[in-house]
């Protein structure tokens, strides 16, 4: 079995408010879920840029776990805590060590292009590598904070919307923009896959028909070539032929 050590910061919200409390501030229908599942959400600002990408584990009726960034914890934290008014929930950071275990049960994870889970405070031993974690995120297309999610991208952009975004749950931080995107208009620019002869720098400008199309955000070797994941215009052909900007 195939196992990767996946850095964490962790916050847990429970109380008889938590429910309530989580479902107006993240981005998808936690209320939806039983105890043990799980789903993708955003903690967004009013104009819907991501402050923190998080999985919400329910672990109880009263008790959930969030898990984000190792970066963002102590943010998730503050936004929570300052927004909370007289919800009748308890914000607290927790320690936890996070394993993804490829074929394995858990937190379901789709992030890196086959079935794998994320494993909680478990003691495992990692075989597969940081950087051999980073390549199965890069093949699938998987976009990452610090890198293909930051304050410069839209969650559709980014692709988040279809795997973070609840459409029919009530009003969260940054409901009305991603909504009139996603119902009035359409994303100018996506996340794709591309295949390079070698490695470049991030935010390397992508030229299409002498035009800035784009940028690529993460790469990584993969054998004898390179794959990377890339910001591009809409308008460009899929399966276009793109240059690096010199």
């Amino acid at each position: 079995m195939r196992i990767a050590f996946r850095p964490r910061s962790f916050v847990a919200v429970s109380g008889p408010g938590a429910e309530d409390y989580l479902d107006r501030m993240v981005s998808n229908d936690v209320s939806a879920l039983g105890p043990g599942e799980s789903c993708q959400a955003l903690l967004l600002t009013a104009k819907a840029r991501v402050i923190a990408p998080l999985v919400v584990l329910r672990r109880g009726h009263e008790d959930f776990l969030l898990l984000t960034e190792p970066e963002l914890g102590e943010r998730v934290r503050t936004e929570l805590l300052r927004s909370r008014f007289a919800a009748k929930a308890e914000i607290e950071a927790e320690e936890h060590t996070s394993h993804v275990v490829f074929g394995g049960e858990g937190i379901e994870t789709t992030d890196y292009g086959e079935p794998a889970a994320e494993v909680l405070d478990t003691a495992l031993e990692p075989t597969v590598s940081s950087e051999g974690l980073e390549l199965l995120r890069i093949r699938a297309g998987t976009p990452a904070w610090g890198k293909e999610i930051d304050d410069r991208i839209l969650p559709a952009e980014a692709g988040l919307t279809e795997r973070a975004v609840s459409f029919t749950k009530g009003c969260y931080p940054g409901q009305e923009p991603i909504a009139r995107l996603h119902y009035r208009g359409h994303a100018n620019r996506g996340l794709r896959v591309l295949e390079l002869t070698e490695l470049p720098a991030l935010d390397t400008e992508l030229v299409y028909e002498g035009k800035a199309v784009g940028r690529i955000t993460s790469a990584a070797r993969d054998g004898d070539r390179v794959v990377a994941l890339a910001y591009v215009r809409r308008e460009v052909p899929q399966g276009a032929e793109l240059d690096l900007a010199s």
